[in-house]
């Protein structure tokens, strides 16, 4: 497969005998900065849990290449915050030891090069400072770095994040897709992300693909991401600015599929 990491070929995606994807073709390739976004229930989840082979394809041929098909930690996987339990006083040593527990085994203690790379993936998401601090005592930018940093203790070929904006503000949404382009551009890291936030992915990944009701249409962010899409996509009438170098999406008035 070359460079290719993932390959969807045709692939259909559901669950029992409801069908929320046909037809995907999707490519993932080294070096990629995906973004895959969508109406909410349009199958975002439904592609992601496709990539971390927690469902099968219905039909069609979803192929990976063979360090990621046998690595138990090839794939780093950054979940949605709101979908953790934080009752639980871990520390963010012990959350980020979990992105290595695959490789050690549940049952045995981690050995010094664990604890070397947990440390190594918390300073990489500048979080080093805050070893035995309390997970749910964080900040939601301090617990998406600390839950990238878990991901990373894995050594990961690919990173694949779920909504790693949601819930942040403004100052903290630019934070955090920093990082996520370092990682990128630094560590060499394939990323793939979902999110309804347009406005962020626009300004940050190089490829993009939006899900209309069961249909996925992938390109280079230029050509994914114009107006006559977004309004056939979201059936509203939407204008893409400029201003320094930075993309916006303006939401204008919702349209009148009724003429």
């Amino acid at each position: 497969m070359n460079n290719r990491l993932v390959e969807f070929k045709k692939v259909v995606l559901g669950y029992g005998k409801k069908i929320v994807l046909k037809d995907v073709n999707l490519t993932v390739t080294r070096g990629d900065f995906l973004g895959i976004a969508g109406p909410n229930g349009s199958g975002k989840t439904t592609i992601l849990r496709a990539l971390l082979k927690t469902i099968k394809p219905k039909s069609g041929t979803l192929t990976f290449r063979e360090d990621i098909r046998k690595g138990k930690m090839a794939i780093g996987y950054v979940p949605q915050r709101e979908f953790l339990d934080e009752l639980y006083p871990l520390t963010v040593m012990e959350v980020v030891m979990m992105g290595r527990y695959a490789g050690i085994g549940l049952l045995k203690k981690p050995k010094k090069e664990d604890y070397s790379t947990v440390h190594y993936a918390l300073a990489c998401v500048n979080m080093e400072g805050n070893v035995y601090t309390a997970f749910r005592d964080l900040s939601g930018g301090q617990k998406q770095r600390v839950l990238i940093a878990r991901a990373l203790a894995g050594k990961p070929v690919m990173l694949i994040l779920d909504e790693p904006t949601d819930g942040l503000d403004i100052k903290g949404e630019h934070e955090i897709m920093e990082l996520i382009r370092d990682l990128h551009m630094n560590q060499h890291l394939t990323v793939l992300m979902v999110s309804h936030h347009l406005n962020v992915m626009a300004n940050y990944v190089d490829r993009l693909a939006i899900i209309d009701q069961e249909t996925m249409y992938v390109g280079k962010l230029h050509c994914i991401l114009t107006e006559d899409n977004l309004e056939k996509i979201y059936a509203m009438k939407v204008k893409i600015l400029e201003v320094d170098g930075q993309r916006a999406i303006l939401h204008l008035e919702h349209r009148n599929n009724n003429g």
